[in-house]
């Protein structure tokens, strides 16, 4: 039974934002952190992947659709990405990268205090690029947890990069939100666990931040990346208009 959990999501390779909540206390001084996927994909890759394996044991790793998608492009399973700049940070993986993220499970579970088994994964339980949102109807969470064992009263998931905790169905369902890439509000988003739950915000230079990634990634769009993700250009509302379709409720009756 762990007592303190850290859970960071969705980093997509923003080195300074990671640093930033790595120096938090509660970060620090957790029994483990836990990244719940979409650690990868972003402008510093190779750095982020290197700072966190150079933790140890402390972390607990998990898969993300964005992780699994550098992956398969790097090994000629698939001949496009989604994500523009996914191509570019897929290039960045030393082939120790790759067998990192190749060894990666898509979900876990953690006996946590105050909060019993805990089932982390990226999106749902059952797929790593299914969309679950804080409005999602009931039924749509009735589907995503078929076959959970009634014994897991509590779900972390990222994927949407905003922060929430919603009840559905008896299970507490956690957001951290995202490190690297935030939508609706500036900040690295990630979430403290044990004994109940509290969302966190850790603020860091926002045009430090843009200046070093500047300087240390070569990808071709940097500036505008940085401009448009470190300052969460997107909106919750753009986001949550831009995933809702996704999360069935158009072909709900």
């Amino acid at each position: 039974m762990l007592n303190r959990v850290a859970v960071l999501s969705d980093i997509h390779g923003v080195l300074p934002a990671l640093e930033a909540v790595l120096a938090e206390p509660d970060v620090s001084t957790a029994d483990h952190i836990v990244l719940t996927g979409d650690i990868t994909a972003g402008p510093q890759p190779a750095q982020v992947l290197d700072l966190l394996t150079s933790l140890g044991d402390r972390v607990i790793w998990i898969s993300g659709n964005a992780d699994r998608e550098l992956l398969e492009y790097r090994r000629g399973q698939r001949e496009t990405i989604p994500d523009p700049i996914g191509p570019w940070a897929a290039a960045q993986l030393r082939e120790d990268h790759l067998d990192l993220l190749s060894s990666l499970p898509r979900s876990l579970s953690l006996s946590v205090n105050g909060l019993g088994k805990v089932l982390f994964c990226h999106a749902t339980p059952r797929d790593d690029e299914e969309v679950v949102l804080v409005d999602s109807r009931l039924d749509r969470w009735e589907e995503v947890f078929d076959g959970l064992g009634a014994d897991i009263r509590t779900v972390v998931c990222g994927h949407t990069h905003m922060p929430f905790v919603r009840l559905a169905h008896g299970r507490l369902v956690i957001n951290p939100g995202s490190i690297g890439m935030p939508y609706g509000r500036t900040g690295a988003h990630w979430a403290l666990l044990g004994p109940g739950v509290d969302l966190r915000t850790t603020h860091f230079d926002l045009q430090a931040a843009a200046t070093q990634l500047g300087q240390n990634s070569s990808y071709h769009e940097i500036t505008e990346w940085a401009d448009y993700f470190l300052h969460a250009r997107a909106t919750d509302a753009d986001a949550l208009t831009a995933f809702a379709p996704r999360d069935g409720r158009d072909h709900s009756p």
